[in-house]
């Protein structure tokens, strides 16, 4: 397996504004979340267009987006409104999902689309502000499935419900949990419920994983927060560290905190100092699907470089 140093990553894109994930498909275009209220595109010939939303709620930040196939969008907003709203490219905005069984939905971190049709919608915490939730051993994060059967809570008990995505056999919902410090899994049966989770990587000190990709051999690779960490885990359970940008020391104080229960929205942040900006989406695309790029919460441009190992087709690759 291969590793790289941040001196070889470059940047495309101009005046992103926290592009937390990354989609892209087979065309070329990226698809972004922009913190000024909608989505930011990086066109395969390197222009970036922006498209803010119209009717959005007060306070609307989109963070976890997904292209559907008209190449309108569902963003989760994690501001203080909450939930999953439909945007057509032309910016037009309204509702998907705002609560469910009669109650509010808190700041929503993810939504996502599967082969199936069906969406998957994460909250990372029932606790307002989310930063409450950050301390070792808390687990109140949980996840929506919206099918055509309506919207129900499928999964709950996580310990900071990040992305969540069905992998390339359809069989497993994969989850990053953030705060636990995992990637774990569920069985998907036959009517859109989840079976009993497993946990398919367990992270060590200095790793909160945000957002994951799938690789053509089996892979998995997350990116974390704080230590810009890209890691691959195979499904023998073998972890590689690809990539890291962070201070050592600094990260040290950081682990720390997370231990004694000091951990604040100071550390999560601090990898937004370093060049790679606080990694938190991945994506592969390119010809070949062996381009990666990399979303962050602090960069105004995605971070790319070339991988030997050809990712998968997400669900959106041609649309």
């Amino acid at each position: 397996m291969f590793s790289i140093s941040p001196s070889d990553v470059t940047f495309v894109g101009d005046d992103l504004s926290r592009c937390e994930c990354v989609m892209v498909t087979r065309s070329g275009d990226m698809w972004v979340p922009d913190k000024r209220g909608g989505v930011s595109i990086v066109r395969a010939n390197g222009r970036t267009e922006r498209v803010l939303g119209k009717g959005a709620p007060e306070g609307f930040m989109p963070n976890g987006i997904a292209l559907l196939p008209d190449r309108s969008l569902l963003l989760a907003d994690l501001g203080p409104g909450g939930g999953v709203w439909h945007m057509t490219p032309d910016g037009q905005m309204t509702p998907k999902l705002l609560d469910i069984d009669g109650r509010k939905l808190e700041p929503t971190n993810f939504v996502g689309i599967d082969a199936a049709g069906r969406t998957w919608v994460t909250i990372s915490t029932k606790m307002v502000p989310r930063e409450l939730s950050m301390k070792r051993g808390h687990a109140d994060g949980y996840v929506v499935l919206i099918d055509n059967k309506g919207a129900r809570v499928v999964a709950e008990g996580i310990g900071f419900s990040n992305e969540a995505i069905v992998d390339p056999t359809g069989q497993w919902l994969y989850i990053n949990e953030t705060i636990a410090r995992c990637t774990s899994r569920f069985p998907i049966r036959g009517d859109g419920s989840l079976g009993d989770k497993e946990i398919f990587a367990q992270y060590g000190p200095g790793t909160w994983p945000d957002g994951f990709a799938f690789d053509a051999e089996g892979g998995v690779w997350i990116v974390s927060v704080v230590s810009n960490r890209i890691i691959r885990t195979t499904q023998d359970g073998k972890q590689h560290l690809i990539l890291e940008d962070v201070d050592p020391a600094w990260l040290a104080e950081c682990e720390n905190a997370f231990q004694n229960g000091s951990y604040s929205r100071t550390h999560l942040d601090s990898g937004g100092r370093r060049p790679l900006r606080n990694l938190s989406g991945i994506a592969f695309g390119g010809d070949d699907l062996k381009t990666v790029y990399l979303g962050s919460l602090f960069g105004s441009q995605i971070a790319t470089f070339r991988s030997p190992i050809a990712g998968t087709a997400p669900v959106h690759w041609k649309y």
